[in-house]
């Protein structure tokens, strides 16, 4: 190397480090450093608070509290397992409609909309996640309930042989009203984020399919779904992360009932966040709030474990990772 050569990188370098060394890169570095922080211990406060709200209720009820099944706060019996069945039950109707429907609508977006089509199409969808829960509540209660009421014996009549699908009520307000209600507001995060992992898949690949003599359907189930496969799966965790903590929609539609379990979706039912949601204005003791404040750590725990869960799946099996 010439010496011109060498005073040239030297330069280079002594820019570069100047660059990163400078006031506002510093500023910059710690502005980030800060929000990080910042995040990091809203998160233990939150984990805190709720652990401490929780305490009197964990020592005096225990582990009995997730099976028992009695709810009176003037008789002093609380039991989450009401809860926990309707939670389960509204988020795995959500996600067993809104998986599908989803890959169906991130299937035309990516790869078969025309590009007019998905200029206009794409934003709608993601539209939905921007619509207030109390609207949809709101919208639930005066519009969805009476139409779900309409729809219920009808089922009942065609699959009453399960029990899931038992006598429904006269208003509509159900375990399954609430879960299609939350269908709605899965959709958008589980498309949004499977089209941009389809439109993700290296163009190559889907030419050399096409290249091969392969359909469209033949590239998009052979090619892209197994491509995609992990990042689908976390989408649809963190679509069930939202499933699980819905509050103000489901408690609109969902009935209230904190009775034993009933097996049947077409019965009123209730949620760990709705009935938080309902319950905290009208406090009557001590350990009630402390109960309430247990559901609330039940539902964090299952919530951290479903985004953890899903963040673990899109690292372990990066799908890019395999084009590096």
């Amino acid at each position: 190397m010439s010496v011109r050569a060498a005073a040239g990188v030297r330069s280079a370098i002594g820019s570069r480090v100047r660059v990163e060394g400078s006031i506002g890169d510093r500023i910059m570095r710690g502005l980030c450093i800060a929000g990080a922080l910042v995040a990091v211990l809203a998160l233990a406060d939150v984990i805190y608070e709720v652990i401490h709200g929780a305490a009197p209720a964990i020592s005096k009820l225990g582990l009995g509290f997730l099976v028992a099944t009695d709810w009176a706060p003037n008789l002093l019996h609380f039991g989450a397992l009401p809860m926990l069945f309707g939670t389960g039950a509204v988020a795995a109707i959500a996600l067993i409609i809104a998986t599908p429907a989803s890959l169906a609508i991130a299937i035309y977006l990516a790869m078969l909309a025309p590009a007019p089509v998905r200029a206009i199409v794409g934003p709608l969808v993601e539209l939905l996640a921007a619509i207030p829960s109390v609207i949809l509540g709101l919208w639930g209660i005066i519009v969805f309930a009476p139409l779900i009421q309409q729809i219920e014996p009808t089922l009942h009549s065609v699959l009453g042989f399960l029990p899931i699908f038992g006598a429904p009520q006269t208003t509509g307000l159900s375990i399954f009203t609430a879960g299609v209600l939350v269908t709605v507001m899965v959709i958008p995060i589980i498309a949004s984020l499977s089209r941009d992992l389809f439109m993700s898949v290296p163009r190559e690949l889907i030419d050399g399919a096409e290249a091969l003599g392969a359909t469209r359907w033949e590239v998009i189930r052979g090619i892209v779904l197994p491509t995609t496969f992990s990042g689908v799966t976390a989408a649809v965790m963190l679509g069930l992360g939202r499933a699980l903590g819905e509050a103000i929609a489901v408690a609109s539609v969902i009935g209230g009932a904190t009775a034993a379990v009933q097996p049947s979706l077409l019965l009123p039912g209730n949620t760990l966040a709705a009935r938080i949601t309902i319950e905290i204005q009208y406090i009557e003791n001590r350990l009630q709030q402390a109960s309430l404040f247990y559901l609330a750590l039940i539902l964090l725990a299952m919530s951290l474990a479903v985004n953890l869960l899903a963040r673990w799946i899109a690292r372990r099996y990066d799908v890019h990772r395999t084009f590096v």
